[in-house]
């Protein structure tokens, strides 16, 4: 046995069959249930020739069917690709071909798009959640297969690939060996404790400690989703998922029911909702809430805390191409500071010149150690982001920050969003934050748009709270209190919705056109 996750997935079938691995409203599948349901599906693949590096497209909402395709997918050595079902047909057209992939997996819902994108050209398209278009595969009739194990030799060196839309430009896919991303992202198989030694110490290890039970909130077509339900399925411990759109009432009565002790959050956009929603649930279990892949402001973590005062609220930081990295410390003392992030020992800020930066400097963000191998079929954006300095290499993918004398980190965004105004350099995550702790602020997005005086010019694209109107006024004099005055938006641009990306992370594209739109 390896550390491949296919191996690691079936020792936990195998030391512990009986216990719930996976809930999805009222139906639930235990381990040796999850494991025949993905050996069907494996049947399936493999009767199409799936094996080895192959690629298979998963454009599917949270449920049993996204799992059990991804775990099918990698017991035959294959890759499953995560896609995007909020893409348009051309989106999805690029990304079928970038993947290169050998079908699809799609449902009824999104199947339409799917097949205009040119599914239809795949190997095959298998639909789930009603009935299928001519010309592609029911779920039923590709679950009909065995249940038996197919025999594969594995290895800890297979490839799995998580596509990220980042700030700007098309997808591109992260391509990670099992190892290395079990041990950067996945907490090694033993979370909050040493990571397993070995693959056969993982049967030991899943009897002698506490199962997890997950919620991961964001959907599994995002990294952080799937990385959540590794992490708890590797201590055999239990996901439960939520269906349709995130339903802030919803997850708590799922984690109240299910007895969930971490909830996996996205910044704001999932943490106001969830500190707001009317109601009470008894959460005796919970004893984390996480967020990661966005900004969770303190005036959210403060609320989360009243609703769940037990709990350790954790704004982490990490992303597709470095797994986790830090978590924030706070300045309860001074409410307006901002956080500071402590980071792994594999982290360092780096200069232009692959030198880490002294105090007060500002430079990227960088892991060593286990990182992925390379942007999928990009070798510009690869030799762009993995960088090779004394003989060690690195990836970079963008976040800058700055570094402080005891070694905490100001993080400061990611440098494709960053507006010059002026010739200063205005970080939209530091204002983001500041306006959105603004009691009448729902939401916000803070982009820049061309400036004939200063080049750049912030804007905050915002939605209310029920109730309440943005008064420019009040909204300056607010985040002047909290950010220096050229950070401050020069203009206020209130919609009724501020568009996101399912993951939760800000949409710059749509919230720029959004602003030029309005201040036309």
């Amino acid at each position: 046995m390896t550390f491949n996750l296919a191996d690691l997935f079936e020792t936990v079938v195998d030391t512990v069959p009986e216990r719930f691995a996976l809930v999805v409203g009222q139906e639930r599948w235990t381990f040796a249930e999850l494991d025949a349901d993905a050996n069907r599906f494996a049947a399936f693949l493999a009767a199409r020739g799936v094996g080895e590096g192959d690629r298979v497209g998963l454009h599917l909402p949270n449920g049993a069917p996204y799992v059990i395709a991804m775990i099918a997918a990698l017991k035959l050595r294959a890759i499953p690709v995560n896609v995007n079902y909020r893409y348009v047909a051309a989106e999805l057209a690029y990304l079928f071909d970038n993947a290169g992939l050998s079908g699809l997996v799609t449902d009824v819902s999104f199947a339409r798009e799917a097949l205009a994108g040119g599914a239809g050209a795949l190997g095959f398209v298998v639909v789930t959640g009603g009935a299928a278009p001519a010309g592609t595969v029911p779920w039923a009739e590709a679950m009909a297969g065995d249940p038996s194990r197919v025999p594969v030799i594995r290895s800890e060196e297979d490839r799995y690939i998580v596509y990220t839309g980042g700030t700007t430009g098309m997808p591109r896919g992260v391509v990670w060996r099992h190892v290395d991303l079990l041990f950067a992202a996945l907490q090694g198989g033993n979370p909050g404790d040493d990571p397993i030694p070995s693959p056969e110490a993982l049967a030991p290890n899943i009897l002698a400690r506490d199962p997890m039970v997950i919620l991961p909130a964001a959907p599994l077509i995002h990294g952080a989703a799937q990385f959540s339900f590794w992490i708890a399925t590797l201590t055999g411990g239990k996901v439960v998922l939520l269906s349709g759109s995130f339903d802030p009432a919803a997850a708590w009565q799922a984690c109240a029911d299910e007895g969930v002790g971490v909830l996996y959050i996205v910044g704001d956009a999932m943490g106001r909702p969830l500190a707001e929603v009317t109601g009470a649930w008894s959460l005796p279990s919970m004893y984390c809430v996480a967020s990661a892949g966005a900004v969770l402001s303190r005036s959210v973590r403060a609320r989360l805390a009243e609703r769940v005062p037990d709990a350790m609220i954790l704004n982490n930081f990490g992303a597709t191409e470095v797994g986790h990295q830090g978590a924030a410390l706070y300045d309860d003392d001074d409410p307006n500071a901002r956080p500071r992030f402590f980071m792994n020992e594999d982290t360092a800020v780096l200069g232009d010149d692959g030198r880490p930066v002294g105090a007060g400097q500002i430079g990227r963000l960088a892991r060593r150690g286990r990182i992925p191998l390379e942007y999928w079929r990009d070798p510009e954006k690869t030799a762009r982001t993995f960088l090779v300095v004394d003989g060690e290499r690195w990836v970079l993918p963008g976040d800058l920050a700055m570094v402080h004398e005891d070694g905490l980190v100001d993080l400061l965004g990611r440098g494709a969003a960053c507006i010059n105004s002026g010739g200063e350099k205005v970080f939209p995550e530091e204002v983001e934050e500041a306006v959105k702790d603004h009691p009448a602020v729902a939401d916000a997005i803070v982009v820049g748009v061309p400036d004939a005086t200063w080049g750049e010019r912030v804007v905050a694209v915002l939605a209310t709270r029920p109730g309440h109107t943005a008064d420019p006024a009040s909204l300056d004099a607010h985040t002047r209190h909290k950010v220096a005055g050229y950070k401050v938006p020069r203009a206020w641009v209130v919609v009724p919705h501020v568009t996101r990306h399912p993951s939760g992370k800000p949409d710059y594209r749509w919230a720029r056109d959004t602003a030029l739109h309005h201040l036309e």
